[in-house]
């Protein structure tokens, strides 16, 4: 109640006045995308305490991938040449998005990575946003406010990491959705997933591999679903319904969903500017969602899936 009272005397309308429901179903995916992105952190503390973040995020990415090939088993006739290639490029974007991120995380206090992580969807929504400029410099504001990154000493390499880590989200967002426009269903996702686990696995996957054992092994299988399977295809179902502005300022929302589960979970209080910047980025996030449904006409440009021809015969 307090959110629909706060939007309706900061925009002026009623909050749903011009939501459709393809916007609201983004909008819910999105947001439980993000419930899993923090609840699959909070469960990975003690598997990031015996590989390293480095091999944490390495057995998420590798069981990721072979779980989505065996379940999806994409078919070459799903793809044109274009498409595999943003598949393959998607995937590398995405293992350089986890990887970079866990090595600034161990450079930089989380709260000045995440910040600095921010950086990559807020950009894309300011230059998507079609001079709706007011959502993302307030969900800029908040996350500011909830991660103060002026508490912490700043190394100037951790800062290089989560600026890479931002360029690659910001990239992220943009294929993700070009890839659930061309390619049906989740098959682009089951091979951008494959490369991003050999990618990982290139990259470190020999510095953490010698440290494995069985019980690690089934941790790392159980993680991988809850993240980033589950809410990497929920971020390319709403990227199916909501522009890349409203979804990449949508994500602001996570150090607020970081802060609940802290308070939750951990029974960490947070402080004033904690509680103004959720304050932000709540209602930053609610304006992104206001009128964010893509235009039909944009896409997908794909043969729909059995579960998207029930939908799209739906009327609108």
């Amino acid at each position: 109640m307090w959110v629909e009272i706060a939007w309706t005397r900061t925009v002026g309308v009623p909050f749903n006045a011009n939501m459709d429901t393809r916007a609201r179903a983004g909008v819910g995916l999105a947001v439980l995308a993000m419930l899993c992105v923090q609840l699959g952190l909070a469960v990975s503390v003690s598997l990031i305490d015996q590989l390293g973040a480095d091999g944490a995020a390495w057995v998420r990415l590798a069981w990721a991938g072979i779980i989505l090939l065996i379940i999806v088993r994409p078919r070459p006739a799903a793809f044109t040449r274009k498409a595999f290639l943003a598949c393959v490029v998607l995937g590398v974007v995405t293992a350089g998005m986890t990887l970079l991120f866990m090595a600034a995380v161990e450079r930089l206090p989380l709260g000045t990575a995440s910040a600095l992580e921010f950086l990559g969807p807020l950009t894309v929504a300011l230059l998507r946003g079609r001079g709706r400029v007011l959502w993302p410099v307030l969900a800029g504001v908040g996350v500011v406010l909830l991660t103060e990154p002026w508490a912490g000493t700043v190394d100037l390499v951790g800062v290089r990491y989560a600026l890479g880590a931002a360029l690659c989200w910001a990239m992220y967002i943009l294929l993700t959705q070009r890839v659930g426009d061309e390619v049906a269903g989740i098959n682009g996702l089951a091979v951008s997933m494959a490369v991003a686990g050999l990618a990982a696995t290139i990259a470190v996957g020999h510095s953490a591999i010698g440290r494995l054992t069985p019980h690690l092994i089934l941790v790392g299988l159980g993680l991988a679903i809850l993240l980033p399977v589950v809410p990497f295809v929920l971020e390319m179902v709403s990227l199916r319904r909501l522009s890349t502005a409203a979804f990449g300022t949508l994500m602001s929302l996570e150090p607020a969903f970081a802060q609940l589960i802290g308070l939750i979970v951990l029974h960490q209080v947070p402080s004033l500017l904690a509680v103004a910047g959720i304050a932000c980025v709540v209602v930053a996030g609610i304006g992104a969602a206001r009128g964010g449904a893509r235009d039909r006409a944009q896409g997908p440009a794909a043969p729909p899936s059995d579960s998207e021809r029930t939908y799209l015969s739906a009327p609108s």
